[in-house]
């Protein structure tokens, strides 16, 4: 149980009171920002220490210990390091006064402020002194301790980290929406751009890696013999990597330290998984909660900022989509294979829409209806057919696809110089209009700081510095306007999709045996049927019909 540091007789000895004193000191990354030199950890030092010099009350005051917190949010107490390790030393009896520059330095969470000047420090028997704006002291001025005043600070104080919260949110979402990486590290297989920490250049080691794993992934093999394959020939995680290579101050939340950085199936699936590689800019995956919750949640899809052709690519789009398309059929590998069968991922049972079971039988395979298999025989049939039936059925359709495109090649080039699409032009109005809002937006802002520096509320260098900036970003935004504007007016040719099928169609010619490379190109689902009749539904396969020649 803990004893209570007011019926200490260290601290109260002959009716001199001894203070063992905390001097507590926080510097927020706004604070580091600033120009000004009255909030930094020497300056906040200094002045609680000549305060500490100044007591002429016949009491003792000692200095027990100093507790820092740079670069931290004063919006909650779990997550400072300095102030937890004052409430422990509090709760161990080695401390009975609190000594803070201003409330701002202890609080910026209302609530916090509350429970802390109120409950939990005078149920502790601590002395709480705060020296300016809203000077306190607990001991020689409880009443202070009740004025109206210190909430309305404590309000103040919270408000000041919410409307700066939603400034920065402000300036990383415009960012964001131009394209600029704001991360504080880039991806895997890219470094920040040497002069310019907003924009990303491949790094060709580490680009090899990203390129091998796509590589090995299509060509068949699971994610667990990629690991084993990466790990086995002593490639760096991309969390060693980044600290052992490119020395970097880097740490996963989710990597313990203390353990070996390898290589695992989930690194492996975020690389596969990642649009980053094919060029394109993708950021705000993950927000905080809110300015006082420090807690990340992960955010919609939908809700993602995707710019594209931002850096230089590392792989194609196309490989990209190959391997989504991969990742999606949830394919695994039988026992001690590393490579999946020529069919995984791709049957399913025309009734119950299940994935098809490959059992074996003597010398041949069969397919059966999972649902058949694993769960109910009364929920599903069989819908049983032999691997060798059905690879030589699959052959012959795709045989039939190739022939079928050869014959619409000609009315594909003359498709191909068609009309631009209205597609295309109603995504260059919307982000020509995403622009302009922006633009406007800019504006009002130079207004405001010009409002805010006129009232007082910033300093000439802040008001330059911000004015400044949202110059700079204006000039970025009026060049993306026009260039918008010029790309809505030029004409086009159109690229049809169905290009992309021809392509692989005429890749495939003279094929005598099938193989996954070619399954996986041109298939997207083969569907089997009762009695071992099957539908096959290839890539594009409207686009074909579309284009078959009369």
């Amino acid at each position: 149980m803990t004893q209570s540091i007011r019926s200490s007789p260290a601290f109260f000895a002959a009716g001199r009171r001894t203070w063992n004193i905390a001097v507590y000191i926080r510097l927020s990354r706004e604070d580091a920002r600033s120009p000004a030199e009255s909030e930094s950890v020497a300056n906040q030092r200094a002045i609680i220490e000549e305060h500490i010099a100044a007591f002429d009350d016949g009491d003792e005051y000692r200095i027990a210990g100093e507790y820092v917190d740079d670069g931290i949010s004063g919006t909650t107490d779990d997550g400072r390091d300095g102030f937890q390790r004052m409430l422990s030393d509090i709760l161990c009896g080695r401390i009975n006064c609190v000594i803070v520059k201003d409330l701002a330095r202890s609080f910026r969470n209302y609530s916090d402020q509350g429970y802390y000047l109120d409950d939990w420090f005078p149920r502790h028997g601590v002395r709480f002194i705060s020296l300016y704006h809203q000077p306190l002291d607990s001991y020689k001025e409880p009443r202070g301790m009740r004025n109206i005043a210190v909430p309305i600070q404590g309000v103040l104080n919270e408000n000041h980290c919410a409307e700066t919260s939603d400034k920065v949110r402000e300036v990383f979402d415009m960012k964001r929406r131009n394209g600029e990486h704001i991360g504080s590290f880039a991806v895997y297989g890219y470094i920040k751009a040497p002069g310019n920490k907003n924009a990303l250049v491949i790094d060709r080691e580490a680009a090899a890696v990203v390129r091998d794993i796509f590589s090995m992934f299509l060509n068949g093999m699971s994610k667990n013999a990629i690991v084993r394959s990466l790990n086995g020939c002593g490639i760096l995680s991309p969390s060693a990597y980044k600290k052992e290579r490119l020395g970097l101050k880097y740490q996963n939340p989710r990597v313990d330290p203390a353990k070996p950085s390898l290589w695992c199936p989930a690194s492996v699936t975020a690389i596969l998984k990642n649009r980053m590689y094919c060029g394109d800019m993708v950021q705000g995956r993950c927000r905080m909660k809110s300015y006082k919750i420090h807690i990340q949640e992960a955010v919609p899809q939908e809700e993602w900022y995707v710019v594209e052709n931002t850096h230089e690519p590392i792989i194609s789009r196309d490989t990209f989509q190959k391997t989504q398309k991969l990742l999606s059929m949830n394919i695994r590998t039988g026992p001690g294979q590393n490579q999946p069968y020529l069919f995984s991922g791709l049957l399913k049972c025309a009734d119950c829409g299940r994935a098809m079971t490959r059992s074996k039988a003597g010398n041949a395979v069969y397919y059966y209806c999972r649902t058949y298999k694993d769960c109910s025989k009364n929920a599903c049939t069989k819908h049983t057919i032999r691997h060798d039936r059905l690879e030589a059925a699959v052959l012959f359709a795709v045989r039939l696809q190739i022939y079928l495109a050869a014959g619409c090649t000609k009315l594909l080039e003359q498709a191909v110089l068609a009309a631009p699409s209205s597609h295309r032009t109603e995504t260059l109005t919307e982000a020509l209009n995403q622009k302009e809002r922006e633009l406007s937006k800019i504006a009002r802002y130079k207004q405001a700081i010009y409002q805010d520096w006129k009232d007082g509320e910033i300093t000439r260098d802040d008001y330059r510095q911000m004015k400044e900036d949202y110059e700079r970003q204006a000039k970025e935004l009026s060049g993306a306007v026009e260039g918008l504007r010029s790309e809505i007016e030029k004409p086009e040719a159109r690229e049809d999709t169905e290009n992309q099928l021809f392509s692989s169609l005429q890749r495939s010619q003279n094929i005598d045996s099938l193989t996954r490379d070619i399954l996986l190109e041109l298939v997207d689902q083969i569907i089997i049927r009762e009695g071992g009749r099957i539908t096959i539904v290839f890539r594009f396969s409207d686009g074909l019909s579309a284009q078959k020649p009369s």
